[in-house]
């Protein structure tokens, strides 16, 4: 027997076999937004719940790292994810639920970066409502400066920017004399020769395919399969002056890349460069012995690009879906990497000098040679020993050791030095006092005979040495980059 539909669209119920079905409710006369009106409870008062239709996006970020303790959330601390997800509140975009805990709008990035590491092309993949018509404006309007949303792209509704991300580029921006030889003078006049870039190249070449890098990172052994990684390509571009220090930058490509890496890849080429190891070494590395490699600074880290060429080729065709190639962004991301992350990583070095600094360690790895002797520096200046590379190592240690703090020069902080003070990172808690309540002022709660007692009575001195938000006369906030945060930050 088949149901039937009145004029006004209701449903008949109709009996089939002994049991009572209906047929299918009729879809909601609105497309895109679903509405349930709560009626009978009193906490509503006649509110309305709007779920808002969300769709699976992409979005290009571009940040400059300095200042933020990496990309991915750390309670307590900058991140650029924390900023995006609070700007992302702010818009409307998100939940206060989703901000703490973005993995229920299936929030996913595709690298995460380090603490002061940059990025001209960051990915990210989570669900958004569709009924914005300019999203990446909502968003950059409650976004600090040296934080950008460039573009957005629809994707499939199973795209994660982590899992279907074929490669990455990166590239690593630093001055010439990071690679100069012991014979030669390390100083901002120095300039690269012919020579010393074409055995800098050489060594890159040595990186190349599927190695067990367990040495170029943290808490990895040599067994595990996950420290087999391949390096796709890796070349040193052409030096270049600028701010009177002459640049070079290095971009490698690879599947994926662990932490510290690539800092770790550079700082041993630049220890072989001066001198300090021979090539052999970067082999013996992907061996099963402990090798001490150095970790170069992370200010001239910059995340280029992730690729998704897989992607690309099945779906960007498809005529429904665009690529994953963001040209129409090319022109926007050049001119805030010239301004936010090219100027940052001179600027700072050339103030700070903490490649300058760092370079002063490198003598105290062990690398293939002895380490240090612990005598008097000036001595070990003045030896024979200063003919040889050793002795240039040491004498130059002891001419940069005054630009080191008192406690700078331990094997550990060679070893790791990103592992310093993180106090400048930290999300200061700030107390801001709200003005107390008049002592005339009798405040009824809901009605009943309870009454706020004045200033006078102490409340307003007891309230003033609490902190937490149930406290009527104090609100605790916390501020980043001089913006208000709206929710409580918690792990997520």
């Amino acid at each position: 027997m088949a149901s039937s539909k009145d004029s006004h669209g209701d449903l008949d119920a109709i009996h089939h076999g002994g049991s009572i079905k209906r047929a299918p409710e009729p879809e909601t006369t609105e497309p895109q937004t679903k509405r349930i009106h709560l009626d009978g409870l009193a906490e509503t008062n006649g509110r309305e719940i709007v779920r808002r239709k969300r769709r699976k996006y992409a979005l290009l970020l571009a940040y400059s790292g300095k200042g933020y303790l990496g990309m991915q959330r750390n309670p307590g601390y900058r991140t650029i994810e924390d900023d995006l997800l609070t700007a992302m509140l702010r818009a409307d975009l998100v939940t206060d639920e989703g901000c703490t805990c973005p993995q229920i709008f299936h929030f996913q990035r595709a690298a995460r970066t380090d603490k002061g590491v940059s990025a001209a092309r960051q990915v990210i993949s989570l669900k958004l409502p569709e009924d914005v018509p300019d999203m990446v404006g909502a968003i950059n309007e409650h976004l600090c400066s040296q934080i950008r949303v460039m573009a957005i792209r629809r994707t499939t509704k199973s795209f994660n920017c982590k899992s279907w991300c074929d490669s990455r580029t990166y590239s690593y921006m630093c001055p010439s004399f990071a690679f100069a030889p012991l014979t030669e003078i390390m100083n901002e006049d120095y300039r690269i020769t012919p020579e010393v870039l074409e055995q800098l190249k050489a060594t890159l070449e040595l990186y190349k395919g599927t190695h067990n890098f367990h040495n170029f990172t943290a808490r990895k052994k040599a067994q595990d399969a996950s420290a087999n990684r391949y390096i796709m390509d890796i070349d040193c571009g052409e030096p270049f002056e600028r701010d009177g220090l002459e640049w070079l930058v290095i971009k490698i490509k690879g599947q994926s890349f662990m932490l510290h890496q690539i800092r770790k890849m550079i700082g041993l080429t630049m220890a072989i460069s001066q001198g300090l190891a021979q090539a052999d070494i970067i082999t013996r590395a992907w061996g099963k012995d402990r090798v001490d490699v150095p970790i170069a600074p992370g200010l001239g880290l910059v995340l280029e690009e992730p690729h998704y060429d897989k992607y690309n080729k099945r779906y960007g065709t498809d005529g429904i879906h665009e690529p994953l190639n963001w040209d129409e962004a090319a022109q926007k991301i050049q001119e805030f990497r010239k301004k936010y992350i090219d100027s940052s990583i001179v600027n700072t070095e050339i103030k700070e000098k903490p490649m300058l600094k760092w370079m002063a360690t490198l003598p105290l790895h062990k690398f293939n040679i002895s380490e240090v002797s612990s005598g008097n520096d000036e001595q070990l200046e003045n030896s024979s020993q200063a003919r040889t590379p050793l002795g240039h190592a040491a004498a130059r240690l002891a001419k940069f050791r005054e630009a080191e703090s008192q406690d700078r020069g331990s094997d550990d902080d060679a070893e790791d030095e990103d592992e310093g003070d993180l106090d400048q990172y930290r999300v200061v808690p700030v107390v801001k006092v709200v003005e107390a309540v008049p002592q005339e002022a009798d405040l009824c709660v809901n009605g009943s005979d309870k009454h706020v007692a004045n200033v006078e009575n102490g409340v307003g001195d007891e309230s003033a040495n609490k902190t937490g938000k149930d406290v009527g006369n104090v609100e605790e906030e916390s501020i980043t980059d001089n913006k208000e945060k709206v929710y409580d930050e918690s792990s997520g």
